[in-house]
């Protein structure tokens, strides 16, 4: 898998360089390693790093505002670097987990993270297709995005096939993030501020799988709130969606994942935050990694 992995990195396009093709091989390697196939997958327990003013914080979702009126709601912050927690993920060989950057000044934070684990994490917050290489070199494995593709409260398909051209759908991660409204789920954007007109179903995923290699979904009435996942969200992504999934929102306990994984059959991956010891819960943070661990020994 990995000699296939590597050879595949560094066949794709012209920019990508031979560094670029040992960054994704880490990751494929990763995947391979751990069985994630459509048939038999092991499902994965993503860690995180959220940013906001260029610090790791664990905020509450939907609290978050563009006008600077009231300051979100955090439950957790510290003046550990961003590298301390990424570090700790690569040494506990937790591939996949995603960096985001909320709101403006995070950059130097966000390459700080990625730079200790290249290869290794996800990045999203602010990308476009002017700023999408300037992440991947750094080391992020995908960039992952959602305002950016969508305009007036619509999925904006001029702009995800521009995004397709600048990183290659293999390297794109879209974020599906949303509410939900009498039953159904609707994309929410802009620090989820703004509903879209995007349900999430059967029709959408699909549409959209074709443009990228995974969906990220925070169930934003429940995230940050430890109180509970959203079971009907991650019912609907395992499905529903025909590429690989990670859901987030609301887990906090260890429990969680293995519901996460009865309800979600294995096909969706679950993120957890500010449940985690590392970010001021209760949740043991190297409970959660052994729980990983013992998924990846099990027999598929």
């Amino acid at each position: 898998a990995f000699v296939i992995a590597v050879a595949a990195a560094e066949g794709h396009g012209g920019r990508c360089a031979r560094t670029e093709g040992w960054r994704r091989a880490v990751w494929r390697m990763a995947e391979a390693r751990a069985g994630a196939r459509a048939d038999s997958r092991v499902m994965r327990f993503r860690p995180c790093i959220d940013l906001h003013d260029g610090r790791v914080k664990q905020i509450v979702g939907g609290t978050l505002r563009d006008d600077g009126a009231r300051a979100p709601e955090t439950n957790f912050e510290t003046e550990l670097p961003p590298s301390h927690f990424a570090a700790m993920y690569r040494r506990d060989r937790l591939p996949g987990g995603h960096v985001i950057m909320l709101g403006p000044g995070n950059d130097r934070a966000a390459l700080d993270a990625l730079a200790a684990y290249p290869g290794g994490m996800h990045v999203g917050g602010g990308i476009t297709p002017e700023n999408a290489a300037r992440f991947l070199d750094a080391g992020a494995s995908h960039v992952i995005v959602t305002s950016y593709v969508f305009r007036e409260g619509a999925l904006d398909r001029d702009r995800l096939r521009q995004l397709v051209r600048a990183v290659g759908s293999d390297r794109l991660v879209l974020d599906l993030s949303c509410r939900e409204r009498e039953g159904e789920y609707f994309v929410c954007t802009d620090r989820w501020q703004r509903w879209t007109e995007l349900k999430i179903d059967e029709s959408t995923l699909h549409e959209l799988a074709r443009h990228c290699d995974e969906f990220l979904v925070h169930a934003v009435d429940v995230e940050g709130k430890r109180a509970g996942m959203d079971a009907q969200l991650i019912r609907l992504l395992a499905d529903k969606s025909p590429i690989t999934c990670t859901y987030a929102g609301g887990a906090r306990s260890l429990d969680d994942l293995d519901l996460a994984k009865h309800v979600g059959r294995a096909r969706v991956d679950l993120t957890i935050g500010s449940a985690l010891d590392i970010f001021g819960g209760s949740m043991s943070y190297l409970d959660a990694v052994s729980w990983q661990h013992a998924q990846e020994r099990a027999p598929a």
